[in-house]
Parts: C-alpha cells; structure tokens; sequence
C-alpha cells in the first residue's frame, strides 16, 4: 500500500478539520465563474475525498460525478451529500485509469487531489491523460498542483510548521530533492478512531514550464498559471516564488 492510500484510510472526518481544506466556498466561487454559471455544465471532480467541492458544486446546481481511490473518504462524502439531500455520483476510480471519454465540459483537481502524490512522474502523467480524455472539445480542467518555485527561495519544512494547528497532521524531516523536484517528509496525523500513525510521504513539485508543456502534449491550445490562495482563487494573482501552490486554468 503507498503512503498515499494508507493516508486517506480512516481519515474522512479529520480530514475535514485540516486547515488547507477550509476554503471550499470561496475556490467555488472561481469555477462558477469559470463555467459562466452555465448549470448545465458536467463536473468531474478528480480525486474528490470527502466530496467537499462536489458537494457546494452540487448545492448551487451543478451534475458532478466525484471520484477517488479512498474507500473511507467516499464514504464519508456520500453521508454529507445524503445528508445535505443531494444526489451525486462518487466512484471508486484511481485517477490513474480514468473510464471516462469526452463526457465532461470541465474536470476540477483540487488540493492535491491526485496529481501530484503518484511515485512516479509517468503516473502523474498518466492522471493528466485521464483527464484530458475524459474532456469534451473545448472542455476545460481546473487544478492546483504545488510551486516547484517555492522551495527554490523557500523552506517547505518551516512553512509548514508556520501553517501548524491543533489536531492538524504535523511534517517534519523534510528534504527537498532538487534532481527529481520532490519534496520528502514524515507525516503524522490522527486518524478518525484516535490512532497516531506515522507515514514517509512525498509529493512532486512542478515549476510553470513543465505544467504547461505536459498539457500542451495533452492538446490543451489555452493554458494559464496562477498563484493559488485557499479559498480565493483568482486570475488577478501573479504567480510568484511566494506561492506555496499554482493554480491551473487549461482549455481543449
């Protein structure tokens, strides 16, 4: 099992407490304006976990399927939507080996949904192919992936620790990988049953060039890179080395 899975196994409702996963209202806002208010249009969430963003999608009127790997994660986000009174399709998928072709007019990665937590580059690849694929023409694909600019100026270790709260998962022994871009670390967290568990985690950083490049390959024509700030996603924000993530606005 990669750490990955292991992570998001009994780990719905304190996921739903970390402090990056506050923001849902406000990075909605941004699609919905993305999508020109068009509720007719077809969301995939990829990598949806506890379906946060299907969920206020859903609630203002979208059709939004959600997948992702995480048993314990749907799970959890079918009880909020079924509590909410919502209908909405959640899938058991790995984002890797998406059944999906030319169904969808927009596709949303969020949070690091997927991309970019696979082992290897040719896996993040791979996810990026599924949605492309799983786009119809003119089709566009919403996703925040993390700045490989940042740690080049920056500590990932120290800003992280700055971004420590109570009950929140703790990183430490950070290393940062300047030939593969990847950021190494210990993760601990608390589970939904009370368990501490400790993971050796890590996560691969993209600078600008590289995001832009994979998805031209994709046949994506119009592909803009922003910076991105929790819960207020906008196409005013220059990226910069000071964003932690990016966020990418790309059309078919």
């Amino acid at each position: 099992m990669q750490w990955y899975e292991e992570l998001f196994t009994d780990y719905g409702e304190n996921y739903d407490r970390e402090s990056f996963t506050q923001g849902t209202a406000g990075e909605c806002d941004f699609i919905e304006k993305e999508t020109g208010g068009d509720k007719a249009t077809r969301i995939l969430d990829i990598g949806c976990g506890t379906g946060r963003h299907a969920i206020e999608l859903a609630r203002r009127g979208y059709s939004v399927t959600g997948i992702d790997l995480s048993e314990s994660q749907l799970k959890r986000a079918g009880e909020k939507a079924a509590a909410a009174g919502l209908g909405i399709d959640f899938r058991r998928c790995d984002a890797r080996d998406l059944p999906f072709a030319a169904e969808f007019d927009l596709a949303i990665m969020l949070c690091e949904g997927a991309f970019p937590l696979m082992e290897t580059d040719e896996m993040n690849y791979a996810i990026l192919q599924g949605a492309a694929r799983a786009l119809k023409p003119g089709g566009k694909f919403i996703f925040t992936t993390l700045n490989g600019l940042f740690p080049l100026f920056h500590s990932v270790k120290e800003f992280l620790a700055a971004d420590k709260r109570e009950g929140n998962a703790e990183y430490r022994d950070n290393s940062f990988d300047l030939m593969t871009f990847r950021d190494h670390n210990l993760t601990t967290f608390v589970d939904d049953h009370g368990n501490k568990k400790e993971l050796s985690c890590n996560e691969r950083y993209y600078v600008p060039s590289e995001i832009t490049w994979l998805l031209k390959s994709l046949g994506f024509k119009a592909i803009d890179i922003f910076g991105a700030r929790l819960g207020a996603f906008s196409r005013g924000d220059q990226l910069t080395t000071e964003d932690f993530e990016m966020l990418v606005v790309a059309e078919k």
